[in-house]
């Protein structure tokens, strides 16, 4: 059997920002990881269950079983980002949930990532008011790391990820930039060495900001999201998964193939 990597998650995983491929879905740096195996690995099987918006337990609840039915070597999760923007916060419970996702997956040995939130105080207005949450999610995953066994990706501080370019214009969400060197650091992480730059700063000028690009930022990314927040909705309403079953990735420069027949 061929090497399974399955990325579940929210819209870090599904690749909201990145370009899209030729049928619409957005890229990603799952994708683009899922393309980096096949040099150590030769063909991969690939499945992405990742939908924007969703919280840790919604991942649990509509991701794990049919992850765990592929019976995957690699799983990586981007999880609680969604939790820690909402108003309130049970951290204590948001942890529990998180290492169920581990626990699940650790029984039968699959190696586990998940990805640290960086400082975005730089980035977005917003990553102020977050950041006391971020960093408490983050000691959340490196307690994972260490009594868990979950593979631990370097920290953020100080790198590209601190960079405005490395973000989509809604300063939510990576960039074409931002997924590509994640998907080389998640490579790194595990041990391919060919990936070992990715978290370089940017040389050059950040871009500047101005009433006008604040305003633009305000008007198109920020209303919508409030209005959705106060209408009880979210960006996942009525979505499903961009790659429900298993693909075979043959290479970084071809897209999968589909293989629902290979799916145990």
């Amino acid at each position: 059997m061929s090497y399974r990597y399955i990325a579940i998650g929210d819209s870090l995983s599904e690749g909201v920002g990145d370009l899209p491929w030729p049928d619409g879905t957005p890229r990603g740096w799952t994708d683009r990881l899922a393309g980096l195996l096949t040099v150590h690995h030769g063909p991969v099987e690939y499945a992405n269950l990742a939908v924007r918006g969703y919280k840790t337990d919604q991942i649990r609840d509509h991701q794990l079983d049919q992850a765990l039915s592929f019976a995957p070597d690699l799983v990586t999760i981007t999880a609680g980002m969604n939790d820690i923007l909402r108003p309130r916060v049970d951290f204590d419970a948001l942890q529990v949930s998180l290492a169920g996702l581990v626990a699940a997956f650790r029984k039968s040995d699959t190696t586990v990532m998940f990805v640290p939130i960086p400082d975005l105080t730089g980035v977005s207005p917003a990553g102020s008011v977050i950041d006391s949450r971020r960093r408490r999610l983050n000691t959340i995953y490196q307690q994972l790391a260490d009594q868990m066994g979950v593979v631990p990706l370097a920290s953020t501080d100080g790198t590209v990820f601190e960079d405005p370019r490395a973000w989509a214009a809604d300063r939510l969400h990576l960039s074409e930039l931002g997924h590509e060197r994640l998907a080389l650091g998640a490579a790194d992480a595990l041990g391919l060495a060919e990936a070992s730059h990715w978290n370089t700063a940017l040389e050059g000028a950040r871009p500047s900001r101005s009433l006008r690009t604040e305003a633009q930022w305000w008007w198109f990314y920020v209303l919508p999201w409030v209005n959705r927040r106060v209408r009880g909705r979210s960006s996942g309403d009525g979505r499903t998964a961009k790659l429900p079953t298993l693909s075979v990735v043959e290479s970084m420069e071809t897209r999968w193939a589909s293989t629902t027949d290979r799916q145990t």
